[in-house]
């Protein structure tokens, strides 16, 4: 099984600037943005994540709007898989499967082009944080509704004490779920 070398983790944690107060007072917000602008960091965070969709036998990548985006784009293009676009409700032209899910105060709509996922296809989910769970938890519904299979989920980092895992683990369904980083 693949895992993250501690000289990684160390070198992505330094990278991940903490900001007090923001969006609202009182959350400590994980800013990735001095990850992003590292190539060694960003390469070295690429790397982990496409090594986790081969390990997996993903033939594609889902990317979660939109930091998911900045994160999957790449990995496809380094494990050499095609990557899917999950996004916002409204934002996708043409044909699209559409799934709700619960927010802490109200709910919300992701989709993905019905034609992008198929039979066959192993369907690695990528996103930036694992929080609460709910667009990961949807993301995986549009997978199964799609006809593909969950080969797992993998985020840079997952924000524990918000027990995203836990929600998950059913939508999981036995698919692995990686964090490379957890606080």
């Amino acid at each position: 099984m693949t895992s993250v070398s501690t000289e990684t983790v160390g070198l992505l944690l330094s990278r991940i600037r903490d900001v007090p107060d923001y969006p609202i007072p009182g959350v400590m917000f994980k800013d990735i943005t001095p990850l992003l602008a590292d190539p060694e960091a960003f390469t070295a965070l690429t790397d982990a994540l496409a090594a986790l969709c081969v390990e997996h036998g993903a033939t594609k990548i889902v990317g979660l709007e939109a930091r998911g985006f900045i994160l999957a784009a790449p990995v496809s293009v380094r494990a050499g898989i095609g990557f899917i676009p999950v996004r916002k409700a409204g934002k996708l032209p043409g044909a699209t499967l559409r799934q709700a899910y619960e927010l802490e105060y109200g709910t919300a709509e992701i989709e993905v082009h019905a034609e992008d996922l198929s039979a066959g296809d192993r369907v690695m989910v990528i996103d930036d944080v694992l929080a609460t769970g709910g667009t990961a938890e949807a993301s995986l519904e549009l997978i199964r509704r799609a006809g593909a299979e969950v080969a797992g989920v993998a985020v840079l980092m997952e924000l524990g004490f918000l027990s995203g895992r836990e929600r998950l683990e059913p939508a999981l369904r036995g698919a692995p779920l990686h964090a490379l980083i957890t606080v």
